[in-house]
């Protein structure tokens, strides 16, 4: 096992951090996909509201690659179909029945996966949903199935706030761990383990499973940092990744030949009235996760994923199909008086010029900018927080300039998309929002 330490980064305390007991929820009445916050995906519809479907059942394709479908997270009707502007799907609403009908796929036996080839074998997963599961970097785009990566990296704990621990996730479910594993050994030569946060899941993993252990502070448990710090070449710049949980996904689906529904989730954040792992369906509703919404706490913010990287939701929504946090944080959005000579005792922030720089409990943490945007003073601060390195302040002049190349040679490509360098800038610029939309409009390009 290899050990890399992340020099670079942040790590902020916030309070909130779920207990590792599992709760089990109910299951809920209705079920639901967002795909508006699927990166870079065009759906093409194949229900309409009304239809009956089953667990398993094909909702939507993906219009560039017609093989890769997302599935129904439950059986029953369609109730609604959500459309935003310009037609795009928000939500696809399942009203469940008591007994869920479930499609049936034909999956290969542990026998037959030793001697299966590899195209029928992606066949398979493209035929049960799993595909979807596989994104590829730098992009974090869909996985394309018909080429064959330098390697893929298995996510094993991620540490951004707050995300579902391994500990949990993988007790009593090692088997369908090491049987995922088995499918990725035979789609790629090098499937590599990246390992953050507590070492005790080791005993767990597979014998032969090549693993890498990062410690360090966040966004150690990202696969772009990771792959980063590793790489020798460009030609391992689009590598595939997978979350640990979804390999015991892809486990469930060969052991069963049913698509999986049930998941691990977290609630956590400084107003979550209960922060805890709770065992619950894929597509659940948030008021559902939340207990009906922090009472009393009107000002909380509904953030489904990780603090720095997840996307903001009604609490009437359901959770994203990549997303398995929901995080309850203060909206922050109120004045405070005489703000700018306040000690700032109880204020999070990567600044030494507080008097937080001292404390070392948990932060109830707000979403407030606590200030207005202003221009670059090109301080560095963003270039010292950044774990790959691109120096942030310059990318995002040239991209302003237009100078698209010149971003690309500081390294905008390279660019985890982690978050740190819009919460730490002085002037409140949404760097990772710009480095996003900027990556994205010059991978179309290049499509």
């Amino acid at each position: 096992m290899n050990a890399i330490h992340l020099k670079k980064g942040f790590s902020i305390r916030i309070a909130g951090a779920p207990e590792r007991h599992l709760h089990r929820l109910d299951t809920p009445q209705h079920v639901g996909m967002v795909p508006e916050q699927i990166p870079f995906i065009k759906p093409r519809l194949l229900v309409e509201e009304g239809d009956s479907v089953s667990i398993g059942t094909p909702l939507f394709e993906d219009k560039r690659n017609p093989r890769i479908r997302f599935l129904s997270p439950g059986g029953g009707r369609v109730k609604r179909i959500t459309f935003g502007p310009r037609r795009i799907i928000r939500q696809i609403m399942i009203a469940l029945e008591k007994d869920e009908p479930c499609e049936a796929f034909d999956v290969p036996t542990v026998e037959q996966l030793d001697v299966i080839e590899r195209q029928a074998l992606v066949d398979t997963l493209l035929a049960g949903g799993m595909w979807p599961f596989f994104k590829s970097l730098p992009f974090m785009d869909l996985a394309d199935p018909d080429t064959v990566p330098p390697s893929i990296i298995v996510r094993l704990g991620n540490d951004e706030p707050f995300g579902p621990d391994p500990v949990v996730y993988l007790k009593n479910r090692e088997d369908r761990f090491g049987l995922g594993m088995a499918v990725l050994n035979k789609l790629c030569d090098r499937v590599v383990v990246n390992l953050t946060g507590d070492e005790s899941v080791l005993s767990a993993l597979p014998d032969q499973a090549v693993i890498q252990r990062y410690t360090g502070c966040y966004p150690a448990g990202n696969p772009g940092v990771q792959l980063y710090c590793i790489r020798t070449g460009p030609e391992q710049n689009r590598a595939w990744f997978i979350d640990g949980q979804d390999v015991i996904l892809m486990g469930d689906f060969l052991r069963t030949g049913r698509y999986p529904v049930q998941r691990v989730m977290t609630v956590g954040g400084s107003l979550a009235p209960a922060a805890r792992h709770v065992s619950t369906r894929a597509g659940v509703p948030l008021r559902l996760l939340c207990n009906g919404g922090p009472a009393g706490q009107p000002a909380a913010r509904t953030i489904v994923g990780g603090v720095f990287t997840g996307f903001t939701a009604s609490p009437d929504g359901f959770m994203g199909f990549y997303q398995n946090a929901l995080n309850l944080i203060d909206d922050g959005e109120r004045e405070e008086p005489f703000g700018f000579i306040r000690p700032g005792a109880n204020k999070p922030s990567y600044s030494t010029a507080f008097l937080s720089a001292f404390r070392r409990r948990p932060f109830p943490m707000d979403c407030g900018q606590h200030g207005e945007v202003r221009a670059c003073v090109n301080c560095g601060t963003c270039a010292t927080i950044c774990p790959v390195d691109i120096l942030p302040q310059f990318t995002m002049k040239c991209l302003v300039a237009d100078e698209v190349e010149e971003a690309l040679a500081h390294g905008l490509l390279d660019c985890a998309e982690c978050g740190l360098c819009t919460y730490a800038c002085p002037s409140k610029i949404q760097l990772r929002e710009v480095f996003q939309a900027a990556k994205a409009r010059y991978y179309k390009e290049i499509s």
